[in-house]
């Protein structure tokens, strides 16, 4: 469970720690994948594709660093 104090009634700052430790743990992720139900197939689908492109974007980080040696 997620616990915040408010110091010095500085209720912005709160919410700014508050909404990052909510993004931090996923608990809106996991709110929002669990609104509507997926079927398993398109489960799959969508954690294949999200694998892919996470793939993709560490060896486009790869080459980048390569590319700046020449």
């Amino acid at each position: 469970m997620i616990r915040i104090e408010v110091r010095n009634n500085n209720a912005e700052k709160a919410i700014k720690l508050l909404k990052k430790k909510v993004n931090a743990e996923g608990t809106l992720k996991e709110c929002r994948d669990r609104q509507f139900y997926e079927k398993p197939t398109d489960k799959r689908r969508r954690r294949k594709a999200q694998a892919i492109r996470r793939i993709e974007r560490n060896i486009e980080k790869l080459y980048e660093g390569r590319e700046k040696n020449y």
